[in-house]
């Protein structure tokens, strides 16, 4: 393959993909993070991802991809600044790769451009241009798990279903796995319309009675997640101690509001909690396995997402071969 040019920073950029995408240069924070930054051909852009190299990089490692939520990372809603991830991952043997980017996109290839959301096509970056790029640029063994929370919940069942075998498992924190019936396409709108602004949901996969929301429904194509492992999480919108009482760290610092935690997302939790039973009902018709874990309380929040990442681990780490 083609070389590209070193950049201007002086990091020596990986070959070009046959794509055209490409690692631009990277950029060490400190002696275990990274940011390391594609160029994604399919939307023009680049896309710095952010990087937790493993405890030991003696041997090839696997990669967790971990996918923030609604804002994409743009926000301050993020795993590296809402959770311990940085310190959770200190002993581990693994690389946790968070793409900088995507809001309100889904995580998914939209039909049309948006004039707010832009050109989204983070299918396929996210499933054949960032995979082998990364994996030559941090060593890896090949191996790779997904994992997300509340809109990008959806999102890694999609990306299973729509790049099979790539991933060694996916888990799914306070997701929707439904988007075509009429409960989904409202939860859709809200994120998409209600919270981001975007003037026309069908940008994204077509008219709402069309073809292109069943396609992207976990629900209706829960028969292709066949063969990869299922996480699923989700609260009940009930308030829960610690997370959703002024004990959590996040209500003194600024970074979450006790009052809109507990109101919105305790509304936004119920609906999740119905759209996780109805898809762990379909995948326990069509006899495929999944860990379930309903949470006896929780809002839609950052706390219970930390819990989650810490109680799926082990799952997670098993697909893995860690």
């Amino acid at each position: 393959m083609a070389q590209a040019a070193p950049d201007n920073s002086g990091n020596s950029a990986s070959d070009v993909a046959a794509n055209g995408s490409y690692v631009k240069s990277v950029q060490k924070i400190n002696d275990r993070q990274l940011v390391v930054n594609v160029y994604a051909a399919s939307m023009d852009k680049m896309v710095p991802i952010q990087v937790i190299t493993p405890a030991d990089n003696s041997e090839p490692r696997p990669i967790l991809y971990l996918l923030n939520g609604a804002g994409g990372g743009e926000d301050s809603a993020t795993w590296q600044r809402q959770t311990d991830v940085v310190d959770f991952f200190s002993d581990k043997n693994v690389n946790v790769a968070t793409p900088v980017g995507g809001r309100l996109s889904y995580y998914t290839d939209w039909e049309q451009d948006d004039p707010k959301a832009g050109r989204n096509k983070w299918s396929t970056f996210l499933g054949e241009e960032l995979p082998p790029l990364l994996n030559k640029e941090l060593g890896s063994n090949g191996e790779q798990a997904l994992s997300a929370i509340s809109m990008s919940g959806t999102s890694v069942l999609n990306l299973a279903i729509e790049h099979p075998g790539l991933y060694n498992s996916v888990a799914a924190y306070s997701g929707c796995a439904q988007t075509s019936d009429p409960l989904g396409q409202q939860f859709v709108r809200i994120t998409t319309e209600w919270i981001g602004g975007v003037d026309d949901v069908t940008n994204m996969w077509g008219p709402l009675d069309g073809q292109g929301w069943r396609d992207h429904d976990p629900l209706v194509n829960a028969e292709k997640l066949r063969g990869t492992p299922i996480y699923m999480s989700t609260g009940n919108g009930l308030p829960g101690f610690p997370n959703d009482t002024s004990l959590n760290p996040r209500m003194n610092d600024g970074r979450a509001n006790l009052e809109n935690q507990i109101i919105v997302g305790g509304v936004i939790e119920a609906a999740t909690n119905l759209c996780t039973s109805n898809m762990a009902k379909r995948l326990y018709e069509l006899n495929i396995p999944a860990v379930v874990d309903f949470r006896p309380t929780g809002t839609h929040s950052w706390g219970y997402w930390q819990d989650d990442l810490h109680k799926s681990w082990p799952f997670i780490a098993g697909s893995l071969g860690i």
